[in-house]
């Protein structure tokens, strides 16, 4: 049996149970529990499931599928189209940058068009917006897709981001806490926007009023390590401030 058979038949398997230990994978597929140690491995990087001591259980994005890229586009507003065009005018001529996956980044992108830049995504869309400009010039993050929300993610995203130097980062995120906490609540993607946080000298984040304290857990950096946070006139005061004190610059849209 092919590895790509057996992580097909691990994944089905997790569906069914939820849970797995290494030992019952590797009765069921008979195969040795060294092998299922390395699919698990793999999976679990591409944010197929989640690794546990001894075992696996099914990741959340694969129990409960997040809205697909149309529906997070359909929901774009005027503060978002405001928010793009403060990002875009924080770009230099000649920069580098790397856009993070989203709506928002897609409109930056698009705002982006006709300059003499270098723009690093793993975003699908930004590629779309960007595939026929000759001005731009345009790298993509290899990866996994992940067709629900046109992305590239897992160990090849981040190996390829290890390789990158960039001036600029535009970041998004599910949640900004008080504390000054940002957070994703999706595991694979974490890891690709701490990579591209680390890949950047510069970080901005694009996170609108909803996003204060929005959602998720898995915590991506601090507002300590943010230089520019873009939001909407309805951002909680106290966490704008909490930006301010850790030396970010805040832009209302």
């Amino acid at each position: 049996m092919t590895s790509s058979k057996r992580h097909a038949q691990i994944v089905a398997s997790l569906r069914t149970k939820g849970a797995a230990s290494v030992r019952e994978l590797a009765e069921s597929l008979r195969v040795s529990e060294s092998t299922i140690r390395r699919d698990l491995d793999v999976l679990d990087r591409d944010g197929e499931l989640v690794r546990t001591y001894g075992g696996a259980a099914l990741s959340p994005v694969a129990v409960a599928p997040e809205p697909s890229f149309a529906v997070s586009a359909e929901n774009d507003t005027a503060e978002k189209e405001a928010m793009a065009e403060h990002a875009a005018a924080l770009v230099p001529d000649d920069s580098v940058i790397v856009l993070d996956i989203g709506t928002s980044t897609r409109l930056i992108a698009r705002r982006l068009r006709g300059r003499p830049i270098t723009v690093i995504t793993g975003n699908l869309a930004v590629l779309d917006e960007l595939r026929d400009d000759d001005a731009v010039r345009l790298c993509l993050l290899g990866g996994v897709v992940r067709r629900n929300y046109q992305s590239l993610v897992g160990s090849l995203a981040e190996a390829a981001l290890r390789q990158v130097s960039a001036d600029l980062v535009f970041l998004s995120c599910t949640g900004v806490r008080p504390n000054g906490h940002v957070v994703d609540d999706m595991e694979v993607e974490a890891p690709i926007k701490q990579a591209m946080i680390e890949s950047a000298g510069r970080v901005v984040l694009v996170a609108s009023e909803a996003k204060f304290p929005g959602t998720g857990s898995l915590r991506l950096c601090s507002l300590a390590d943010v230089d520019t946070l873009i939001t909407t006139a309805g951002a909680d005061p106290q966490t704008l401030e909490h930006c301010r004190k850790a030396g970010g610059k805040v832009l209302i849209a």
